[in-house]
């Protein structure tokens, strides 16, 4: 059985949601980021990771929600068609992991952006964090607009992928997702779905 090591409301929410959406049993256990006996499992600390239950570990978010989608094809996660589509979906996918997820680490952790330690000047990081995440998003939003999914015309891994992301910008942002209504639209849908409800209750997220 597959099993799932998240932390709330992290970019693991994503795999969950997958896992989630699959509808085959599976584990999730929550971690701590620097917990001694989770980096015996991913020494880089980070989530989500998944054990398939035959001793491999699988790391990065898009890499385990990618594997899923292909694993699991009954449940209509992958974006499967021409190259070309294929590669809109990794080009996607790429943009999550090193575009907009990483827009939110300062906001997280200012400290590791500057040696100051004077609220100020975290200020001034969060400040220029919330400007990238904001450039950023309005590139979603204009990827999103006129669309219900992320890409095609169904559910894919990168609604689950994305959908941590919003969540993040919904709270954190000062205007939340106010300027950006596609995207709000499409955060707004997957918080409505009951697979999703069902992981957000599960991780009191």
């Amino acid at each position: 059985m597959l099993t799932l090591y998240y932390h709330p409301g992290a970019c693991s929410l994503a795999a969950h949601i997958a896992l989630e959406w699959i509808g085959e049993p599976y584990a999730a256990r929550e971690v701590e980021f620097g917990d001694k006996e989770y980096l015996k499992i991913n020494p880089a600390g980070a989530v989500p990771a998944l054990d398939d239950g035959e001793g491999w570990i699988l790391t990065q978010d898009a890499a385990i929600l990618r594997y899923l989608a292909k694993r699991h094809p009954q449940a209509g996660l992958a974006v499967a068609g021409s190259a070309r589509e294929e590669a809109e979906a990794d080009r996607w996918s790429f943009f999550i992991t090193g575009d907009l997820h990483p827009a939110f680490f300062p906001l997280f952790l200012p400290n590791r952006y500057t040696r100051a330690r004077e609220k100020e000047a975290l200020d001034d990081v969060r400040a220029a964090a919330k400007a990238l995440a904001r450039r950023k998003f309005a590139l979603v939003d204009a990827h999103l607009a006129g669309r219900r999914f992320f890409l095609s015309d169904r559910r894919s891994y990168l609604d689950a992928y994305v959908f941590p992301m919003e969540r993040w910008a919904q709270t954190l942002l000062d205007d939340g997702l106010s300027e950006f209504p596609a995207v709000r639209a499409h955060h707004d849908m997957m918080a409505a779905d009951s697979a999703v409800q069902a992981v957000l209750a599960a991780e009191g997220a």
